[in-house]
C-alpha cells in the first residue's frame, strides 16, 4: 500500500472514530410522556422520529387529558407532561410540595374547531350561539339557522384541556347543559360527531378532517393562517411540562420538537409551528 492510500486509510477511520464518538449518549434511556389528546398526535410523530435517530432510547406517549398529564408529572410517574392548558396555580403548589418544580415548554399553537356532521347546513356560528347551545338555551339547529333538528351536544370530560379552554373562551366559565355527551378524547369527539347528524362538538385544528365540518366562529374560519393572526377567537398555546428546566434525554427531546424538523412534524400533524 502506498503511503497516499495508508493516509487515506488512516484518515478515514479516524473521521468514523469521531462520527462515533459525536453521537449523542444518554444516561437514561425511558422516556414517558402522558397528557392532552390534543398535543399527542406532536408527542407521537416527535417519538417516532427521535427513537428512528437513538435507537437506544424507547419513549412511551399517552394520552388522557391534560389533567392526567400534569398529575403525573406532579407524581412524578411521567417525565413530561403534555398539556393544551396552562398549569393551574393549584397544580404548581401541589408539585413544589412533592418537590417538583413545573417548567412551561411551548411547543406549538392551536385553535379549538367548533364540528358539526358534514350534512349539516349550519357553516358559521357566532360565539354568543354555541354559549347558548352549550349551556341548553338553544337546543334546536333551526334556532340558529337550520333544520328542525335536535342538537345532541359532545363536550369533553373535566380532565381535558380542550375542555377547560373551551369553557374560558366560549362559555365563560358556565357550566354545560347536563345530558351533554362527555368524551375523553379529540378523536373520540370527531368521531362521534361524523356519527350523529344534529350533534356538535368541538376539537383541536388537527383532529378537522372530510368527516366533520368546521364552523366559522364570529364570521372566522378554524384555520392555521387566522390562528396566526389572531382573528380566530378559540386559539390557545400547546405545551410540554417538565420538572425544572429540561435535562439529559427530556431536553434533547425537547430541543427536537422545537427543532425545524421537529416544527415539522407539529405542521404535518395539523398544528401551527412556532418557527
Amino acid at each position: 500500500m502506498t503511503k497516499s492510500k495508508l493516509g487515506l486509510t488512516v484518515l478515514a477511520a479516524l473521521l468514523c472514530v469521531g462520527m462515533i464518538f459525536t453521537v449523542p449518549t444518554f444516561a437514561a434511556k425511558n422516556l414517558t410522556i402522558k397528557g392532552s389528546t390534543t398535543v399527542l398526535p406532536i408527542s407521537q410523530a416527535c417519538a417516532e422520529a427521535f427513537m428512528n435517530m437513538h435507537s437506544d432510547v424507547n419513549i412511551s406517549v399517552q394520552g388522557g387529558g391534560s389533567g392526567v398529564g400534569i398529575a403525573s408529572l406532579i407524581d412524578g410517574t411521567c417525565d413530561i407532561a403534555d398539556a393544551s392548558r396552562p398549569i393551574k396555580d393549584k397544580e404548581v403548589a401541589k408539585a413544589k410540595e412533592n418537590g417538583i418544580e413545573a417548567y412551561e415548554n411551548v411547543v406549538a399553537l392551536d385553535g379549538i374547531a367548533v364540528i358539526v356532521h358534514p350534512s349539516n347546513p349550519v357553516d358559521a356560528l357566532s360565539l354568543d350561539q354555541i354559549k347558548k347551545i352549550y349551556t341548553g338555551e338553544i337546543s334546536n339547529w333551526k334556532d340558529v339557522g337550520g333544520k328542525n333538528m335536535k342538537i345532541t351536544i359532545i363536550s369533553r370530560d373535566s380532565a381535558s384541556g380542550t375542555f377547560e379552554t373551551f369553557n374560558d373562551l366560549a362559555l365563560d366559565d358556565e357550566k354545560v347543559r347536563p345530558d351533554a355527551l362527555l368524551q375523553a378524547s379529540n378523536q373520540a369527539v370527531a368521531q362521534t360527531v361524523s356519527r350523529t347528524n344534529g350533534a356538535i362538538g368541538y376539537v383541536g385544528l388537527g383532529y378537522l378532517s372530510s368527516s366533520v365540518k368546521g364552523v366559522a366562529v364570529d364570521g372566522v374560519e378554524p384555520t392555521n393562517e387566522n390562528v396566526v393572526n389572531g382573528s380566530y377567537k378559540l386559539a390557545r398555546k400547546l405545551f410540554m411540562y417538565t420538572d425544572g428546566a429540561p435535562q439529559g434525554l427530556v431536553k434533547a427531546f425537547i430541543d427536537y420538537v422545537m427543532s425545524e424538523e421537529g416544527q415539522e412534524l407539529v405542521e404535518k400533524t395539523g398544528y401551527i409551528p412556532l418557527k
